[in-house]
């Protein structure tokens, strides 16, 4: 099924396109998955010419085994005296950790935004992520770090506070639509000039011409939508004054 956890039947696909020489985001279109996926199943089961359907499924259930025997249930998000249903926030929290690493984050970087986003206040230390993600602070502070590169969240320390803390806002989709943009910006520019080299009445420089057009339009469309949402913010914070 799209957009859940790889099949027997997903991966007998996988192996069959490797040996047809089709790239990863071509595998990923035709499954409906995210090239990220398809590479990261891959490279954790042989790579590319050594890639086996059968095999990685029976090493995939030996790793969730493994992992399921090794890790004690995680302890309950606390309710912060809201009312909230312990087991459903749990459940909540487990299903959006999935879905962020369908998009393409790895496992315990999805984890960790996971848990940062379901606090009210936005805001954990390492040692907090520790004991609710029953993980290394290793592991805290290389997903910690791979979020920051990402503009998805900050670090702060409290005047006089001895631990560090790690942020996050209601902006934070916002500044990554942003790092979209910026990408999009440079892709732009290389088409651009994909365009002018390659001759814009050619196949290949019409191709990167296209592209260029597509790209300017996602961007703007961006522009406009981040204007909305700013504007819709401006304005319920003006209303709770």
């Amino acid at each position: 099924m799209p957009g859940g956890r790889l099949t027997g039947q997903d991966r007998q696909h996988i192996a069959a396109w490797l040996a047809e020489g089709l790239g990863y985001a071509e595998i990923g279109r035709r499954l409906g998955r995210p090239a990220s996926t398809i590479m990261r199943e891959v490279t954790r089961n042989g790579g590319p010419d050594d890639y086996g359907a059968d095999q990685a499924h029976e090493a995939t259930r030996h790793r969730a085994r493994r992992r399921k025997q090794a890790q004690p249930p995680a302890p309950p998000v606390p309710d912060s005296g809201h009312g909230r249903d312990p087991q459903a926030v749990q459940d909540f929290a487990q299903s959006f950790t999935d879905l962020l690493e369908q998009q393409g984050l790895p496992r315990m970087v999805a984890r960790v935004l996971a848990c940062l986003y379901i606090t009210d206040s936005g805001t954990l230390t390492a040692a907090d992520l520790v004991q609710r993600l029953r993980i290394s602070p290793a592991s805290v502070s290389h997903a910690v770090t791979f979020l920051e590169q990402q503009g998805m969240l900050r670090r702060e320390r409290a005047p006089g506070a001895r631990r560090e803390r790690y942020v996050i806002d209601d902006e934070l989709w916002l500044r990554s639509m942003l790092a979209a943009v910026q990408m999009n910006q440079a892709l732009v520019a290389a088409s651009q000039r994909g365009a002018e080299i390659l001759g814009a009445t050619t196949p290949a420089g019409a191709r990167f011409e296209s592209s260029a057009e597509l790209l300017l339009l996602v961007n703007e469309a961006f522009r406009q939508v981040m204007e909305r949402w700013r504007q819709t913010q401006a304005a319920r914070n003006a209303g709770r004054q």
